[in-house]
């Protein structure tokens, strides 16, 4: 029987896309959350005169310029770092090539102690190392993952993932903004805003544990203290300069 690898990988071990994202989902959302609630929170903390005449125009502008300047920079970030992540991974894989032509002993020596290591028998070790030392790819497969402990990066685009960090940042970000985009800037649409927040945070939070299967307590829990934390520091900020 031959395994389709793709279909068990999503219908088996439950992996789609969202799971393929993941990182890039919730560093950027936490982050645009956090940005832009950082605006709202700054400028209520600052209640000195004058300050709420312009509230809304300012959290507006400031906001908005952060959070698409901020997604940019966060896409951006995310390609370059991804893309540099991958050209080191081909480099150290071209070098173990260059090693299992140059010296295959050395590379099989090191199969044998990373199997021992694991709980084989030093002759079982050997067996299975002579045939793995056959298939070049299967070695360097092993050795990028547990000698350099490397992920493998070759199925990844770096293009796309900063497009995801983007628009997570855009999509999550823009929940603080909304209540002074419907409303004048009243106490009350300070209020709405940190509810608006907190609820992001809690969907961010939710989204984790939709995609890890983790304590649901424990994703919600620490992407709202996390947020949290960063919104009351804003906020105290703001009322200190206030």
């Amino acid at each position: 029987m031959t395994i389709d690898w793709d279909h068990h990988r999503r219908e088996v071990h439950n992996l789609g896309e969202v799971q393929d994202f993941l990182k890039q989902l919730v560093y950027g959302g936490n982050d645009g959350i956090v940005t832009t609630f950082a605006i709202v929170a700054g400028f209520a903390g600052a209640q000195a005169e004058g300050v709420a005449q312009i509230g809304a125009i300012a959290v507006l502008v400031f906001g908005l310029a952060n959070l698409f300047a901020d997604a940019v920079s966060m896409g951006l970030g995310e390609f370059l770092s991804t893309r540099s992540q991958k050209d080191l991974y081909h480099k150290q894989r071209k070098f173990v090539f260059e090693e299992l032509e140059h010296h295959p002993q050395q590379e099989y020596a090191e199969l044998v102690q990373m199997m021992t290591e694991r709980g084989l028998p030093l002759e079982s070790a050997k067996k299975i190392a002579d045939e793995i030392m056959k298939s070049p790819e299967l070695v360097a497969d092993l050795m990028m993952n547990y000698e350099l402990e490397m992920h493998d990066m070759r199925q990844v685009s770096p293009a796309l993932d900063g497009l995801v960090t983007f628009l997570s940042f855009v999509a999550f970000g823009i929940i603080p903004l909304v209540p002074y985009l419907l409303m004048p800037p009243t106490q009350s649409a300070f209020f709405l805003s940190v509810f608006t927040t907190f609820m992001a945070l809690v969907g961010l939070g939710l989204l984790r544990w939709w995609s890890t299967r983790e304590k649901i307590l424990r994703c919600v829990g620490e992407t709202v203290l996390v947020g949290g934390a960063c919104a009351i520091v804003a906020f105290v900020v703001g009322a200190v300069v206030g």
